[in-house]
């Protein structure tokens, strides 16, 4: 399996890691992106069935990567040869079109195209002709291709399909691990309030004369500019490690994220398992998780977001019916379900032969 060091896939694959290992199922885990974190390394650590191969390369999305991109290519295959795998679980798009001997599943987290068109309102500019080129190239050699939702693999079908097979396969989190308490009078959010997918600046200004305070786990300093934001009612508490996001979500009243682009949304689901009532930019991956269990508003609107922040403070049986709302359909989406999911598709594959390795490799 391969997985990135700096960004929600590595909860994902890590979550996974730990659902496999009742069935024996080992997983050799390739990074990229940075060097693992000392706190990264202890998650790891944890997790008897999970052997860590580490790299800095250089993914896909960053700046002229392709020199990295196909360095890594060929680091994967040398670490295929010597690990002998049953499948090759790819999180990243470029990779499923080397020559791999072993069936090749890819999932698409996210991608820069479908990003540019949710946040931007057009098409990518033709900088990224390359990583479309080979984006397209390793999704359609890959034997399967998974999604975290429908909307998500629609995306990624008009813009890189066909593909030789595909599914979609929702995120899962473990109840277990994100119990409410005593809920407080505050809203919470997370991410760096300067990503424009993540839309927590318009959070940040919504907060502006609502009667609770707003609480940001996330960088609050611009990293181009340094810039540090200073907004009323507003409170960022920096980056924070997995513990202390599961203590602010058990305490929050109100989880809300006004997101412009979230082929899935984990906090949502973690914050919905925490007890929260959910507020979310009404977009179509969300609508298709939340159903009716979430208050939406559009992620352009910064006052349907106070008129709707607002409503839930005042209205507290509103509030605890959305919260009740969410929890219960949380429940759909639990790792166990999602284990069994790719246990089955992992199987599927690994009793066919491989066609991955005939379309062109990834050198640009």
């Amino acid at each position: 399996m391969t997985a990135d060091t700096v960004g929600g896939v590595w909860t994902y694959a890590l979550e996974l890691v730990r659902a496999l290992a009742p069935f024996g199922t080992r997983v050799a885990l390739a990074t990229m992106g940075a060097p693992l974190a000392a706190h990264q390394w202890e998650q790891a650590e944890a997790l008897p069935n999970l052997t860590i191969y580490e790299s800095s390369y250089r993914l896909e999305w960053m700046n002229e990567p392709w020199d990295d991109v196909a360095a890594a290519g060929e680091w994967l295959l040398q670490l295929e040869a010597q690990v002998q795998p049953d499948l090759v679980h790819l999180n990243g798009l470029v990779h499923g079109a080397l020559p791999w001997q072993r069936p090749v599943l890819a999932v698409v987290h996210s991608c820069v195209l479908s990003w540019w068109q949710a946040v931007k309102g057009e098409d990518a500019p033709e900088i990224w002709a390359t990583y479309r080129r080979l984006v397209r190239q390793g999704l359609q050699a890959a034997d399967a291709v998974v999604a975290p939702t429908g909307a998500m693999l629609r995306a990624a079908q008009e813009l890189y399909g066909p593909f030789q097979q595909s599914a979609v396969i929702h995120n899962g989190a473990s109840p277990q691990a994100f119990r409410p308490v005593t809920k407080e009078p505050f809203i919470f959010g997370m991410g760096r309030v300067w990503d424009e997918a993540k839309n927590l600046a318009l959070l940040a200004q919504a907060a502006a004369g609502l009667p609770w305070p707003v609480y940001l786990a996330g960088d609050a300093r611009h990293p181009a500019t340094g810039q540090v934001l200073e907004l009323p009612n507003v409170h960022f508490l920096g980056q924070l490690p997995a513990s202390e996001v599961k203590h602010w979500l058990a305490r929050a009243s109100i989880y809300a994220l006004p997101a412009r682009y979230e082929p899935f949304g984990l906090s949502f689901l973690e914050a919905a398992l925490a007890g929260c009532a959910l507020v979310a930019g009404d977009i179509a991956s969300l609508r298709e998780v939340w159903g009716a269990a979430a208050c939406y508003v559009p992620p352009q609107d910064a006052a349907a977001l106070h008129n709707t922040l607002f409503s839930l403070i005042e209205g507290e049986s509103v509030r605890l019916n959305a919260a009740a709302r969410a929890q219960t359909r949380a429940l759909q989406y639990t790792l166990a379900r999602q284990v069994e999911e790719y246990g089955r598709l992992y199987q599927q594959l690994a009793l066919v032969p491989s066609t991955t390795g005939l379309a062109s490799t990834t050198s640009p």
